[in-house]
């Protein structure tokens, strides 16, 4: 897909993890000028497989240097606002990157972004927090979309929850995607226990305490595939997706079928990358690196959508939310659609 001057639009991808939004991007015809991420491992497995380092620490980025780009684009980093965190916000050094992102945005003016964190930032001190987030794109003269979508109603069976934040700088008539083009199920994304390297399998331990927590909640697993999915509170879910992966966590709290833990491929597999992305770093930080990505194609309709709207004239009514009026009430609404 290309603009409306048949040219392929320009983008720049921070806070990039392994590169999860840049595939996204790419597929919809998109060129990244500029990538910046400065964790040492995902930067090497983005070497890896997209043939070039990104820049490190984006607090050292100088903004004016950055390439003329079309579209910002960056999954800013959400454990200051997750549910998992403590929710510092603001107060936690993560969370004031929000303000490089702002800083790159005023100086290079691009035409649009697209920014995705945890959808705790919405409530995140009351929706202070988000608002303050809002008011400054707005600031800097961007129509503002947002919405919290899931990544199991586009194509991949993990439940993640995730707020979209767009932005332009002509009122476009953009929608959200509702849903993907494709949907892959557990046993899509499972590889053949006979394939599993042993030891991701439980110990005789491990699942025989498993087979007794399932007694004691009086639960039985009826079919495969499933994933058992256990909470902060010892209590197990049984379902046929699986549960949002997490940067460390997930591979201590999910099994498959009460046998095994996921591989790293399988991880990967349930944020959308294909099986031609190279892993070249340690399963421990393939994991992480799984946990800390995106829904690839849930990314990949939204980029698309946007797409769609720009090609077409922007609106003159005031129908954006620039201008947004009982935004408390709005994000309060946010999860009723």
């Amino acid at each position: 897909m290309t603009n409306r001057n048949g040219k392929k639009f320009k983008f720049i991808d921070l806070f990039a993890g392994i590169g999860g939004i840049r595939i996204a991007f790419e597929r919809v015809g998109g060129k990244c000028v500029f990538t910046s991420e400065w964790d040492e491992p995902c930067q090497v497995m983005y070497e890896a497989n997209f043939g070039e380092k990104p820049f490190g620490d984006i607090t050292k980025v100088v903004a004016d240097e950055v390439p003329d780009h079309d579209i910002l684009t960056g999954g800013f980093p959400c454990q200051a606002f997750s549910i998992i965190g403590n929710k510092l916000g603001f107060a936690d050094t993560r969370g004031t990157l929000f303000f490089d992102v702002e800083r790159i945005l005023k100086a290079k003016q691009p035409k649009a972004f697209l920014l995705e964190n945890v959808k705790q930032l919405t409530t995140h001190d009351g929706g202070k927090t988000f608002k303050v987030i809002l008011e400054h794109l707005e600031n800097l003269g961007y129509f503002i979309h947002y919405k919290v979508l899931n990544g199991l109603d586009f194509g991949v069976p993990q439940k993640r929850e995730r707020i979209m934040i767009v932005g332009f700088k002509d009122n476009y008539p953009f929608e959200f995607p509702k849903n993907g083009a494709e949907t892959k199920t557990l046993s899509n994304i499972l590889e053949p226990n006979d394939q599993i390297d042993k030891k991701h399998f439980l110990s005789d331990y491990f699942r025989k305490k498993l087979e007794r927590k399932l007694k004691e909640q009086n639960k039985k697993i009826t079919v495969r595939p499933v994933v058992l999915h256990e909470n902060k509170g010892g209590n197990l879910g049984i379902h046929p997706f699986s549960c949002a992966l997490r940067a460390n966590g997930s591979y201590n709290y999910l099994t498959v079928n009460g046998e095994r833990r996921l591989t790293p491929r399988e991880m990967l597999r349930l944020q959308g990358y294909p099986d031609t992305f190279k892993m070249v770093v340690p399963d421990t930080q393939v994991r992480k690196q799984a946990g800390n990505s995106v829904v690839i194609p849930k990314i990949e309709a939204v980029a698309r959508a946007m797409m769609q709207a720009m090609n077409q004239k922007p609106q003159l009514h005031k129908t954006a939310q620039r201008n947004l009026f009982n935004r408390e009430e709005k994000i309060e609404k946010i999860y009723a659609h």
